[in-house]
């Protein structure tokens, strides 16, 4: 059994040189190396920007969803939307931990695990494609994949159903990254706070900023508006689109006399939304991109333009026990819970 290196080069089979993740194709063959781990797939968690992309071209014709997934994966041995450069995540079980990890990884043969890696790194083989739930951006395979030896994973809770564990675990780092940034007494907006990352994103504002502080979530969608203010999280529902960059700054100006956001995060998954979260933002204040939709050219170069003095964060969807801290909302937050499991279950 060959040695591997841990962070998945030696898959790499175009270009060569690069890390998979930014490769354009990598071997997916499922013999694995001495420090690798071979998942029996059960289900994918397709990113949020590349399951609406998929969707669309797809016309929302399920067999036609089907053939572009499998089809990505079979030019590119992992599933890496080459239109939005995004993956997702998966959940499965461990069939197989290479020698060279044992004693070194606290996984057995049989342990159900979700992948906090993107798939636009990950050997993936799919055999099936059994469901496609284009409401929950889920799909239910039978397939296998390959986790590197630095690959990042969590072990799915007894107490937490499997699909709504998947969909929380999916957008971990959203929510961990706004319990950094967030102070007491802050003006946070959560541009696609009635979405899934952006609910969590909320509440945390909502438990940070405290009573001192404004939580205002916008949305293009009055069911999400409506959402937002029955959950009670939030200052302000507002029905906004956001790729409109005035109309974003004007009406975050009016509930904020003006003052407009110290806190931006940014979890919607399309495009053009960049200078409306820019224009929403306080002269020193902070942007948070979670999004995989976003063009980082176009914020960098459209903040300079409109002369903007901010701290923009690009979206790591990884932080230190990002994975802990958001399963512990659930179970913190009857509410929460409440609401992903009749989304996700």
């Amino acid at each position: 059994m060959q040695h591997g290196s841990p962070y998945g080069t030696h898959r790499v089979l175009e270009p060569i040189g690069v890390l998979p993740q930014g490769a354009w194709r990598i071997d997916n063959s499922m013999a694995i190396f001495d420090n690798e781990i071979l998942i029996d797939v059960t289900a994918l968690n397709i990113d949020a920007a590349s399951f609406s992309q998929i969707k669309q071209e797809a016309a929302g014709d399920l067999a036609r969803i089907a053939s572009i997934v499998l089809g990505i994966v079979e030019r590119r041995g992992k599933h890496h939307n080459p239109v939005t450069g995004s993956g997702g995540m998966l959940i499965g079980r461990i069939a197989q931990i290479g020698p060279a990890l044992a004693g070194k990884v606290d996984l057995r043969v049989g342990d159900r695990i979700a992948t906090l890696v993107s798939l636009s790194l990950t050997p993936l083989q799919i055999k099936t494609i059994k469901k496609i739930d284009t409401n929950k951006d889920q799909i239910e395979v039978e397939a296998q994949a390959i986790l590197f030896a630095t690959g990042l994973y969590a072990k799915l809770p007894d107490d937490i159903p499997e699909k709504v564990a998947l969909a929380v675990l999916d957008v971990a780092g959203a929510p961990a990254q706004t319990a950094r940034l967030v102070r007491p007494g802050d003006t946070v907006v959560v541009v696609g706070g009635g979405g899934k990352s952006g609910t969590l994103c909320v509440y945390e504002a909502r438990k940070r900023a405290g009573p001192e502080g404004c939580v205002i979530g916008v949305s293009p969608f009055a069911a999400d508006c409506q959402r937002m203010r029955k959950l009670g999280w939030v200052d302000h529902a507002l029905q906004v689109d956001a790729t409109d960059a005035l109309v974003m700054m004007e009406a975050i100006a009016k509930v904020t006399a003006g003052r407009l956001a110290d806190v931006v995060i940014n979890c919607v998954n399309i495009q053009n939304t960049e200078m409306g979260s820019i224009l929403a933002t306080r002269d020193r204040g902070k942007i948070y991109f979670f999004s995989m939709a976003t063009s980082f050219t176009a914020a960098a170069l459209g903040a300079e333009g409109v002369g903007k003095d901010v701290d923009m964060i690009v979206g790591n969807g990884y932080a230190r026990d990002h994975a802990v801290h958001a399963l512990a909302l659930l179970r913190e937050s009857p509410k929460l819970r409440q609401l992903f499991e009749e989304l996700y279950v």
